[in-house]
C-alpha cells in the first residue's frame, strides 16, 4: 500500500555499509551504481530485461545506460532524494537475477561467461 511519509536517504557512508555483501555496487554522490560487463550484445538485451522486469515487479525503477558488453544501473528513490532502503533492496534483487547460475539438480547451465560476478567501478 502506498504512503506518503517520505524516507530518509543514506549518506554514501551510510549506504556503503549496506552494500558489504554486494560486490561491485558502490554508493557515489547520492546514487547506487553498478556496472555488469556481459559477452556480448543478446547477454546485454537479456540482462536488460531482467532488470526491467525485477524493478517493475518491485514498482521502483532504475536508470539505466547499456552499451554493446555493459549495463551500468543507477538506482536512486527520486522522493527521498537519495539512496534509501528500496534502493539496497532492490540491488540485491537485480544482482540476484543477474547472477544466477545452477546449482546441481536437473540444470547444469552454461559454460559460458554470460555475465560476470564482479566487474568493479
Amino acid at each position: 500500500m502506498p504512503t506518503n511519509k517520505q524516507e530518509r536517504s543514506y549518506t554514501d557512508a551510510e549506504a556503503t555499509r549496506h552494500l558489504t555483501d554486494l560486490p561491485g555496487w558502490r554508493a557515489d554522490g547520492g546514487w547506487l551504481v553498478r556496472s555488469y560487463a556481459t559477452d556480448g550484445w543478446p547477454t546485454t538485451l537479456m540482462l536488460v530485461n531482467a532488470i526491467g522486469y525485477v524493478a517493475e515487479a518491485a514498482d521502483h525503477h532504475p536508470d539505466l545506460a547499456v552499451a554493446w558488453a555493459r549495463v551500468t544501473v543507477k538506482l536512486q528513490t527520486h522522493t527521498a532524494g537519495g539512496i534509501t532502503a528500496k534502493d539496497v533492496e532492490l540491488a540485491r534483487a537485480i544482482e540476484a537475477a543477474a547472477l544466477w547460475r545452477p546449482r546441481g539438480g536437473a540444470l547444469q547451465g552454461t559454460g559460458r561467461p554470460f555475465v560476470r560476478p564482479s566487474d568493479g567501478p
